[in-house]
């Protein structure tokens, strides 16, 4: 069997949800172990593809929400929800929930999430989300598509939201990657994106999407590979997928006029097949020499 088939069966299989023996033992074994190897979760997560049904519990381990010694999982879990328990009584007694954002878990979260860090005044109680913590309900709003136990989302979205705090301060040199790859893959659309003022000084576009990860972008169910790959350390990753993004829709910036249409023009980009997602993971490895992790 050539080596482009069996890159292409690989490819196949992993889509519709099947992994090699190999991985799997590998996996297995590693969540097996009485303490799991932190070092090695990173590195599966970095390099493979992680089956969905473990995808909680990798994140956990890898986060710091669950203990890596296997004997005080339970306790701590115990823990966790009854932090969740508190705080959700809290908000409920303190009537920081009207009526709408009652129904909508991605608020809920949020003023959980204001209380537990001493942030939840009155001024805000019952307004809407402040514009600094925008990113914080995107990565709500996605996690909750993800995972079903709503306790282990708000774990979950906080944790990942420190990640994203590390791209922030990175942005900088996301955004010089960004301009580098695209000179040397498409300089006509490089240009073209340089006109539309994408990569000025005061645009903050592609500082929000790198910031957030594409949450709110990309579909949640193809989109979460890439926080994969985030969560095992991979800043840059967020990068390859801009420029995959952009090198598909390529004839449609061309008819744009200004970076609001642009935005928009991305944000109804959902890639549900996973199509750009799938070639910015494969771009992201080739590119990579060595791993760097990021926490």
């Amino acid at each position: 069997m050539t080596t482009d088939e069996r890159n292409f069966r690989s490819s196949y299989y992993e889509k519709v949800g099947c992994f090699s023996v190999e991985e799997k033992k590998s996996l297995n074994k590693l969540l097996q172990d009485d303490i799991r190897n932190l070092t090695k979760l990173k590195h599966f997560v970095y390099n493979y593809t992680v089956p969905a049904q473990q995808r909680n519990l990798l994140w956990s381990l890898i986060m710091g929400i669950m203990p890596l010694h296997k004997s005080n999982t339970e306790y701590v879990r115990e823990q966790r929800q009854q932090v969740y328990e508190d705080l959700l009584r809290a908000v409920t007694v303190m009537r920081c929930l009207d009526v709408d954002s009652s129904k909508s878990k991605d608020i809920v979260l949020y003023k959980m999430w204001l209380l537990e860090n001493n942030r939840l005044w009155h001024s805000n109680v019952r307004s809407g989300v402040q514009a600094d913590d925008n990113h914080f309900v995107e990565i709500v709003r996605t996690l909750l598509k993800i995972f079903d136990d709503d306790v282990e989302t708000y774990w979950m979205a906080k944790e990942f939201y420190q990640y994203t705090r590390e791209l922030k301060k990175e942005c900088a040199k996301l955004k010089e990657l960004t301009q580098t790859l695209l000179k040397r893959e498409d300089k006509e659309l490089f240009y073209r994106l340089e006109n539309l003022g994408l990569f000025a000084g005061h645009s903050n576009l592609l500082d929000n999407w790198y910031t957030t990860c594409f949450a709110g972008v990309i579909c949640e169910t193809v989109l979460v590979k890439v926080w994969d790959k985030v969560c095992g350390g991979a800043k840059k990753i967020v990068v390859f997928l801009f420029v995959e993004l952009v090198k598909d829709i390529k004839s449609l910036i061309f008819d744009l006029h200004s970076l609001d249409e642009l935005k928009a023009l991305i944000e109804t980009v959902k890639d549900l097949d996973g199509v750009i997602v799938n070639k910015a993971i494969k771009s992201w490895h080739s590119n990579n020499s060595e791993v760097e992790y990021a926490h």
